[in-house]
């Protein structure tokens, strides 16, 4: 791994430039033996999480320290939390991972807290985090986000949806259904389809529902992927044009059906920001021996190379007392050009 860990503070005698480190460390750098460990729900046929990667690869770069990524291949929480035991096992210097089942993680992380590691969680709100003891998290408020897509549903006239849920295990995503549904007076339970990950079978789903009711007004989709799928089942159902489609998440493909008039908006959490920004306050709450999380993100909001990168990529998180919101903000045709060049690897 080509990784930056120490700059040189004073000249080293050349006998013994082999055999000792030089003292004086980078301000970024955490020590060479850490590593942390980022778990995530993310199946590997979910593209979204490459993002999320990408921002973890350049703040373990910025920040001098290795980080494992780890999931479940096939996105099951049962496997999550052997993942997590696992990692208990190595002894990390610091874990970071998403919630999507607060009681399913919380006995992964069991031997986590026994050895009192460091834990930052990322990914949907931050209740569940803070429950399990994250000194930090990093995420979007999904009842929220879901609440404001509704509201903007509402004002253009919509009071009936399909929700197409592609992960009927993971909290987060029924909190973005309810959201929407309370927004336009649904009932969310009656409104939501388990439709599983796979787009072609959210295809045939789809299609199938609106045939059988003709009167639905908008769908949300849940993901990119997913959304991909609804709108080849709109367009099977013979409702294509016809129906407010919005979805949460964005893709080069998204954008593409935003631009067309497809999509009314996608719901952007900033993916890059759940890779970066944790990696990087676990490395000055090691560096720092702190879990004070108002001193670690006043460090965040200091650091120089943090800045750069959000400034790079027009990313905005709001910073919190023990939170970072990284969304919800809204991509829609007016103001697509700031996130189409980085779209699907750092927006």
């Amino acid at each position: 791994m080509n990784m930056a860990r120490f700059r040189v503070g004073r000249v080293c005698a050349a006998a013994l430039a082999a055999m000792a480190l030089c003292s004086g460390l980078v301000a970024n750098a955490a020590h060479a033996d850490e590593r942390f460990v980022m778990v995530s729900h993310g199946s590997d046929s979910n593209v979204w999480w490459n993002t999320v990667k990408n921002g973890m690869r350049d703040a373990s770069e910025d920040f001098g320290v290795p980080v494992d990524y780890r999931n479940p291949p096939t996105g099951d929480t049962g496997d999550m939390v052997r993942i997590l035991e696992q990692a208990s096992a190595r002894n990390y210097a610091g874990v970071i991972t998403t919630v999507p089942n607060q009681e399913m993680i919380q006995k992964g992380l069991v031997g986590v807290k026994a050895k009192h590691i460091p834990l930052i969680t990322i990914n949907g709100g931050p209740e569940a985090g803070m429950k399990l003891g994250a000194i930090l998290h990093i995420g979007q408020p999904e009842y929220e986000a879901g609440k404001a897509a509704g509201e903007r549903a509402k004002a253009a006239g919509i009071h009936d949806f399909l929700c197409v849920n592609h992960g009927a295990d993971i909290q987060a995503l029924w909190d973005r259904c309810k959201g929407f549904a309370d927004a336009i007076g649904a009932d969310y339970k009656k409104s939501t389809m388990d439709s599983g990950e796979d787009p072609t079978v959210i295809e045939s789903k789809v299609a199938a529902y609106l045939r059988s009711h003709p009167n639905t007004q908008a769908i949300l989709a849940l993901g990119p992927d997913q959304a991909m799928g609804v709108l080849r089942g709109v367009t099977d159902a013979g409702k294509a044009g016809k129906l407010y489609v919005a979805t949460f998440d964005l893709s080069p493909d998204i954008l593409k059906a935003i631009q067309a008039g497809q999509i009314q908006f996608a719901i952007d959490q900033q993916p890059y920001l759940q890779g970066y920004l944790p990696v990087a306050a676990m490395a000055i709450a090691v560096r720092d021996k702190t879990t004070d999380a108002a001193h670690i993100v006043a460090a965040l909001k200091d650091d120089k190379k943090v800045a750069a990168r959000l400034a790079k990529y027009d990313l905005k998180p709001v910073y919190t007392g023990s939170t970072v919101s990284s969304g919800p903000s809204f991509v829609t045709r007016d103001n697509l050009a700031p996130v189409q060049k980085y779209a699907g690897s750092y927006r």
